[in-house]
């Protein structure tokens, strides 16, 4: 059986502000290997297989060399990889070097504002946004004091709080803990009693936000998943994914195909 692990690296790198248009020719040359840019922020994503890790690592020789090329910096110290394996006895892996300089090996780290874990377990990013929406009810409490209109206290926690614990919610919310959501949950019942009328349930802002998602992938056809969500030969359903654990089955794409499924 074919034994494969995610490898992840994420850097800095010392970009002006067209650091997008500049890197548009920087990428991978290897199908298992991904490179995802944003403004000054590179990623590098290899999915290995039996132990073969020689394509995620020569494209992160390659990233280090068009870098130097293009008289960009690859901040090496602000460079940390993550290995996702979720194997009972996973090998000790050697170090990744760049420029002579080891990459610190870490169990988790923020991308793009999501806080993600090896394990692949929310429960660090969902102590994040509880606690940073919990800060901002303070602010809603304050304007409350000076008698705002409902619709203008409502206004103000669609965009300022509940933006907070929707924040790539498409992501995480499928494999939260019931503990999890119950405590997202409550942040918004703090809200509704200080604004004093109902507000959208998370669980039906998480449907919604799926279904709206996947709906776009479908109509796209250069999406890189666009060919996951293929239609029965009677047009009317999705093709289910084959899931063998909760993990996978409770990600994105299963769920997303059952709530198309049952819209």
């Amino acid at each position: 059986m074919t034994q494969s692990t995610w490898h992840c690296i994420t850097s800095c790198n010392t970009l002006t502000e067209l650091g997008i248009i500049i890197t548009n020719d920087c990428t991978s040359k290897d199908p298992s290997v991904k490179l995802l840019k944003f403004a000054d922020d590179t990623t590098v994503i290899g999915l290995i297989k039996d132990g073969d890790e020689s394509a995620y690592r020569q494209e992160v020789d390659q990233l280090a060399l068009w870098c130097s090329l293009n008289n960009l910096e690859l901040n090496t110290l602000k460079t940390v990889e993550m290995i996702i394996d979720f194997r009972r006895n996973p090998p000790a892996l050697p170090p990744l070097i760049i420029m002579d300089s080891t990459v610190a090996t870490v169990e988790s780290f923020r991308f793009l504002g999501t806080n993600i874990s090896q394990d692949l377990k929310w429960d660090n990013h969902i102590d994040s946004i509880v606690k940073k929406a919990q800060q901002r009810l303070y602010f809603l409490r304050q304007l409350r004091k000076f008698n705002l209109p409902q619709e203008l206290l409502k206004q103000f926690y669609s965009t300022i709080i509940e933006s907070v614990l929707c924040s790539s919610i498409t992501v995480w919310f499928g494999s939260a803990t019931k503990t999890d959501i119950r405590r997202l949950q409550q942040t918004v019942r703090a809200a509704e009693r200080i604004i004093g009328i109902p507000l959208p349930n998370l669980h039906d802002l998480y449907t919604s936000r799926v279904r709206k998602r996947a709906k776009k992938i479908t109509l796209d056809p250069s999406h890189p998943a666009h060919s996951l969500l293929e239609l029965l030969p009677s047009g009317r359903r999705y093709r289910a994914l084959c899931t063998k654990t909760a993990r996978h089955k409770n990600s994105f794409f299963p769920q997303a195909i059952s709530h198309l499924n049952h819209t």
